[in-house]
């Protein structure tokens, strides 16, 4: 079993700041270390999220407004992630088990992915997971 929850990282946005505001680009390569081919975000989130991991997908997770907090594990370890500064995203590569809660009223979670949604290729739940990731080895 590998440690992928190593290569998860905090990447610091490009934030553009001055008397109107601020301005945050996402650059797909450049301040976003994958080729970006699918976004999403949720919202008005009223329940846990996630409970899942993505076989060959790499995302990054932003808060963009509003507070979350995220759970990541690789069968190894688990650490937890609290989301609150629109300038910093989550690097999360594939193979980590995903799991988002404690939506503020008001948050809203961008993620971008290196991949086009298949839903094949994700495991549902923790036993497929830890099953995958055994037989992987």
């Amino acid at each position: 079993m590998k440690n992928r929850l190593q290569q998860v990282k905090w990447i610091d946005l490009s934030t553009v700041k001055d008397v109107r505001g601020r301005l945050t680009a996402l650059e797909s390569g450049q301040t976003i270390p994958i080729d970006i081919k699918r976004i999403f975000y949720m919202h008005h989130v009223e329940k846990d999220r996630g409970g899942h991991a993505h076989i060959n997908t790499d995302q990054v997770i932003i808060g963009i407004s509003g507070t979350f907090s995220v759970t990541l594990t690789d069968g190894i370890d688990t650490k937890k992630y609290d989301f609150a500064n629109p300038e910093k995203g989550l690097y999360v590569p594939s193979l980590i088990y995903t799991e988002l809660f404690n939506f503020s009223e008001k948050a809203v979670c961008l993620v971008l992915a290196n991949t086009h949604y298949d839903m094949k290729m994700s495991l549902r739940d923790w036993p497929s997971y830890l099953s995958f990731i055994q037989n992987e080895n």
